[in-house]
């Protein structure tokens, strides 16, 4: 087990956990992350994540799901995702989430990629009830459950200003990026947090009310890319 992959794992799973909208109780243990074993048995709990990287890691030949190469092809995207079949890991989440409602990820068999997007955009019901409603709880349930990326212009104490585009939902139908905005976030609890710092200028990902990881050019373009991808899925739905 790969300490690197642990806290990656925590950076981004912890806000949702927080909210209690996925994982175990007790988000704040996962946010102090000065266990490495406790995050692994914490991650375990979070039933789609876990299955993501288990599916991830067997496909690749990995020992540990939470690899740091596994745990970033997630979250990120990375060269992992080439090396699987969207048929397999339908079939593999038909067992796993076979009580799971709604969403298109059934007949996904040709595009279906163990990332976290696709689970925002294809398994979760949300983009096939904003297409046949538009609902605006589904476009900001979208929105703030993908990962997205941002750019840091001001930190004060435990919270900083990102300027990020939110998704818009078009008239006739789709998703696409809207215009830049500003959104205050957080990126530490009470002096936790799992960043070493944070300032004016860093290129972030971002979700729902979280700053995740500083991130370089080519990881910001990866998570740009994946959900690009699936914007069109789900503009389709």
């Amino acid at each position: 087990m790969t300490a690197e992959g642990a806290l990656m794992f925590a950076r981004y799973a912890y806000p949702p956990n927080a909210l209690g909208y996925c994982g175990p109780a007790g988000a704040e243990a996962m946010l102090r992350g000065d266990a490495t074993a406790d995050i692994a048995r914490r991650a375990r709990r979070f039933e789609g994540a876990w299955s993501y990287l288990e599916f991830l890691a067997s496909s690749a030949g990995i020992a540990d799901p939470l690899d740091e190469r596994v745990v970033e092809a997630y979250w990120v995207g990375g060269d992992l995702l080439a090396g699987v079949s969207s048929a397999d890991l339908v079939a593999f989440l038909s067992d796993r989430f076979a009580g799971q409602s709604g969403g298109s990820w059934r007949t996904a068999a040709d595009r279906a990629l163990p990332h976290h997007t696709f689970q925002v955009f294809e398994v979760y019901p949300w983009a096939g009830l904003l297409a046949s409603t538009g609902h605006s709880q589904a476009l900001s349930v979208l929105d703030q459950c993908r990962i997205r990326t941002g750019v840091v212009t001001a930190v004060s104490g435990e919270t900083a200003t990102v300027e990020s585009r939110p998704l818009v939902s078009l008239p006739g139908g789709g998703l696409v990026p809207g215009p830049p905005r500003r959104e205050t976030v957080r990126w530490s609890v009470e002096g936790w947090s799992l960043l070493r710092g944070l300032g004016a200028g860093d290129r972030v990902a971002l979700h729902w009310n979280w700053v995740c990881d500083t991130l370089t050019g080519d990881q910001a373009d990866r998570i740009e890319a994946m959900e690009s991808r699936y914007h069109a899925v789900a503009s389709s739905q």
